[in-house]
């Protein structure tokens, strides 16, 4: 094993905790992200930071490249845009999110397993979200997450017998800077329906997705983690 994992969106939030947790069991954790001016662990000798618009997919090749191998692959990184209706959705705006939230996770998978599967070894954890599973006014957000959970999914069967282990967490509201773009009346409603009357702190969705992969065992794969206190039924 190469104990080297990659985090993208590892420059705060959940993804930042995930950093962390990694840290403690001596990984090099490679943390891609658009900006690291409030990154605490940017002096940090084990972690590489690597400044990159996962907007863009064509780029994508070469940032592997540059990365080099990996044995684990966290796809952290995703955004919503709840400002923007179903029915009044900017092209751009809806390419952008489509690019972040689902088709570069797709595309790092499909590059850094090539090595993987030369090692017979990888583990990847996708994270999605419960509007993947049950809808989210942000339509394309949405779906997005609805397309992870099923890459999860085929990426598993394609690639179990590789030695790779493919999973992914769906959480519900996270204490995170998302939250931002929710109003204080839509966080309260969301509150009501959680039986603990609380969002997930980041270090709480760090350790599933930690535990997902680093000692989860070889036969949970394929599978999507629902991460909300029970507070929905599918």
């Amino acid at each position: 094993m190469l104990n080297r994992v990659l985090v993208t969106g590892g420059n705060k939030g959940i993804g930042l905790e995930v950093v962390k947790r990694f840290l403690e069991i001596d990984y090099d954790v490679v943390v891609v992200g658009r900006d690291f001016s409030n990154f605490p662990l940017k002096d940090n000798a084990k972690i590489t930071t690597i400044e990159y618009d996962l907007s863009d997919v064509e780029g994508l090749p070469k940032l592997v490249e540059q990365i080099g191998e990996i044995d684990t692959l966290i796809n952290n990184a995703g955004y919503m845009q709840p400002k923007y209706s179903y029915d009044n959705y900017p092209k751009e705006a809806k390419e952008h999110i489509m690019n972040v939230d689902l088709y570069t996770p797709v595309e790092l998978i499909t590059l850094f397993s090539e090595d993987m599967k030369k090692r017979g070894y990888g583990k990847i954890v996708n994270t999605a979200s419960i509007a993947g599973q049950i809808g989210h006014p942000d339509i394309w957000y949405g779906i997005a997450k609805a397309g992870i959970i099923n890459a999860t999914k085929i990426f598993a069967k394609i690639l179990g017998g590789d030695g790779i282990v493919v999973n992914c967490i769906a959480p519900s509201p996270v204490e995170t800077d998302m939250q931002k773009d929710n109003s204080e009346e839509r966080k309260a409603e969301f509150r009501k329906i959680v039986p603990c009357g609380r969002f997930a702190e980041p270090q709480e969705a760090a350790e599933v997705i930690f535990w997902l992969a680093t000692q989860c065992p070889e036969y949970v794969n394929g599978t999507t983690i629902d991460f909300n206190n029970g507070s929905y039924v599918r």
